[in-house]
């Protein structure tokens, strides 16, 4: 294989690559991460928590809650994840598929 056609072909493999990674976050990721908030809000007003109490807890900033609640943040760290889940006394899968 010459230089030009491996140059040619490693830019189609990192094309493909760019493509299925913005599918990925913009179908599969984005119906469970704005289905989160959903399920920090129902849990915390399960525990009769306020977003300012639950911040607290948790340990992260009160716009975080408010932002995750609202959509506003559609991408949140496990660490946060981790951290709320704990303050609701709650798994990190639990956060994510609560029904």
């Amino acid at each position: 294989m010459h230089l030009s056609n491996l140059c040619d072909t490693i830019e189609i493999v990192v094309q493909r690559y760019l493509l299925l990674k913005y599918y990925y976050y913009n179908t599969i990721m984005s119906s469970p991460i704005s289905q989160i908030g959903k399920n920090v809000k129902t849990l915390r007003k399960e525990k009769n928590l306020s977003q300012d109490r639950l911040s607290k807890l948790a340990d992260v900033s009160y716009n975080t809650v408010i932002k995750l609640e609202s959509g506003g943040i559609t991408n949140p760290t496990i660490e946060t994840l981790q951290k709320i889940a704990k303050a609701l006394n709650v798994s990190v899968d639990n956060l994510l598929n609560h029904k």
